[in-house]
Order: structure tokens, then sequence, then C-alpha cells
């Protein structure tokens, strides 16, 4: 078990996996997260219970856990029952292979807020946490709720938009691909770049790019060479 030691500012995710892989690239992911930070990384159901305990007792309780739900030593959804039956207020956000629609009913149940199928990309483990974020932000005030519309708002901020909001033309799997190419890189990509690095062409990231930018989720910057006119390079927002 790994832990980031010590208080620290923003919303806290502890990793609960037991793919080695996957559970230091799920915690790459959260530190990379502008707004979050990874409490710890842990591998088994027994083990997240004791980091969540030990945070409880030392004041720094952990604000959302991933979850994997097929675990060496039992099962992700019967540990969300027995933090809900110890005290525990932390969110979950499923991160699992499991696709059968009741096992969906049965984390909704449990009281998981959002549901994300492996494989998936940065771009969309970025798309969750986003929304997670949001939501609570939008319930980060005291008091009571001004009516039904606030209520809702907040339900709906953890909720993915139809792809079928998509300007015509643009798919989602191609989005995401160019969307984790644009994210994991170190600096500005060149339309010409990140189609390389994605797959496609340079006229087809292109459109992607600017769908990106248009959306709020990148930023267009010219990039000056020696001589000629600039390159327009594309970053993810956030991304220095």
């Amino acid at each position: 078990m790994t832990a980031t030691e010590g208080a620290r500012a923003g919303i806290s995710a502890l990793v609960v996996e037991d793919d080695p892989v996957a559970a230091a690239a799920h915690t790459l992911y959260v530190e990379r997260e502008p707004g979050f930070h990874a409490a710890g990384t842990v591998h088994s159901c027994a083990e997240a219970l004791r980091f969540l305990e030990k945070a409880r007792a030392a004041g720094t309780p952990v604000d959302l856990i991933l979850l994997d739900l097929y675990l060496p030593d039992g099962h992700g959804l019967q540990l969300c029952r027995t933090l809900r039956a110890a005290g525990h207020g932390t969110d979950v956000i499923a991160v699992t292979s499991a696709r059968d629609l009741a096992m969906v009913r049965q984390a909704v149940s449990a009281g998981v807020v959002q549901y994300l199928l492996k494989p998936f990309s940065a771009a969309a483990l970025h798309d969750r946490l986003e929304r997670y974020a949001r939501y609570r932000d939008s319930l980060g005030r005291a008091g009571d709720a001004t009516g039904q519309d606030e209520v809702d708002q907040a339900f709906a901020l953890l909720r993915t938009p139809e792809r079928s909001t998509l300007p015509k033309g643009l798919s989602a799997p191609t989005l995401d691909s160019v969307a984790s190419v644009l994210r994991e890189a170190a600096t500005g990509l060149s339309a010409a770049a990140a189609g390389a690095a994605a797959g496609v062409s340079r006229i087809t990231a292109r459109r992607y790019l600017e769908h990106l930018v248009d959306t709020g989720r990148a930023v267009r910057e010219p990039q000056y060479g020696n001589v000629g006119r600039p390159e327009l390079c594309y970053r993810w927002k956030g991304r220095a």
C-alpha cells in the first residue's frame, strides 16, 4: 500500500484496484487532475477498509474512492455496504469491467455515484472526475436548497451528456482518442502531431481539437518558429 502523507487541499481520492499496472495508472490520472490528489493506493477490500478507518481517525477522511469491483478478498459492492454500515460517507466511482446490468442496479443501490467501464481513456476518467468536482462544488454551501431546480442541477452534473450532442460528423471514440493524446502530451501539439498519435489525419484531428477548444477542454495558441507563419498548437486546459 502506498499513501500520500499529510492533509492536502482539494479532493482526496483512494484508488482500490488489485491490478498493479491499472492501479498505478489510475493513481497517476488522479494526481494529474486539477483539484484532486491521490490519498493512497490499495489492492484489496481489507486494505481499503483499514486505510479509510485510519484516515478518519486522523481527521483526514477520504472524499472519493475509485473502486474496482472484482477484488481478491471480496466484491467491491460489499465493501461499499460495509463502509456505509461503519458510517463512512465517502463517495464511490466504480471503475470496473463488470457490464452485467443487474450489477449496475446493485451499484446504484449501494451508493455508487458513477460507473466507468474498463477499458477507458484518460479523457473519460477526466470527464467523470471533473463532473464529480462540479457536483461537490454545487453542494458545498451550507443551508437549504433553493428549490427542486438546484437539486436537479446537482444530480445532473454527475451525468455524462448524450453522445448525440456531438456535432455532426464527430464520433465519441475518436474524440476520446484525440482528447487522451492531448491530455497526456507534455507540451502543446500541432494538429499533425495529434493526428499521428491518435491514428487519424491532420484534418480530422484539427476538427476534434477545435471541438475541444469550443467546449472549454483545450486551448489553442500560436507557436512561433524561426521563419514563416506561426503554427497553431493545442494543449489540454490547465496544463502549462
